[in-house]
């Protein structure tokens, strides 16, 4: 976390918490979420449109800024720190996005926010999206990186497990919508 928020969070503790303004999509962007998208329906799911998904963060600094700052509360609630304020983020699929690269004999492995990730297993659900149990939880295989992950499964560096998509909220411990739980 920037110290810079830290220092925020000390001097203005009590600020509100909001829900519903940023969204993570399977590849990894940052949606902006204004209230006319958050009317236009749910980030994901059923009811979901290209309208109620917001705007795509582009500003690198901010992105940068945003996947610094991101963190999960006991709840299982996905949040970026923004100064005082816990801006709590809709998800399509999992709390992170990851990237697959060849690298010599083995792969690399790191998060949408460029943080280096060590693979425990692969999980394969019911339409065929790649997931990996890392150290820092579980994330979904870019959809850029598939053939790569096709290699890395030949090569047998982590064999696949048939999993049920609905169920990987529950079983590895993530909200997929703190807005609706926050409505509920």
């Amino acid at each position: 976390m920037d110290e810079l928020v830290r220092q925020a969070m000390a001097k203005w503790p009590n600020v509100p918490h909001a829900y519903g303004w940023l969204g993570l999509g399977m590849r990894g962007d940052w949606y902006l979420r204004d209230e006319a998208a958050q009317a236009a329906g749910p980030f994901s799911g059923p009811g979901s449109s290209a309208a109620s998904r917001g705007s795509v963060l582009q500003l690198e600094k901010l992105v940068e800024f945003i996947g610094r700052n991101y963190l999960v509360d006991e709840q299982g609630r996905w949040y970026f720190q923004n100064g005082p304020q816990r801006v709590f983020v809709e998800l399509e699929s999992t709390p992170w996005v990851l990237r697959v690269e060849q690298q010599g004999d083995g792969y690399k492995v790191c998060t949408h926010t460029g943080l280096p990730a060590k693979v425990e297993r692969a999980l394969c659900d019911e339409e065929g999206h790649v997931y990996l149990v890392t150290d820092h939880g579980l994330g979904l295989v870019h959809t850029l990186d598939t053939l790569v992950m096709a290699e890395a499964v030949e090569d047998v560096m982590w064999p696949l497990e048939d999993v049920q998509a609905a169920s990987l909220p529950e079983r590895f411990g993530y909200r997929m919508s703190p807005q609706k739980d926050q409505q509920a």
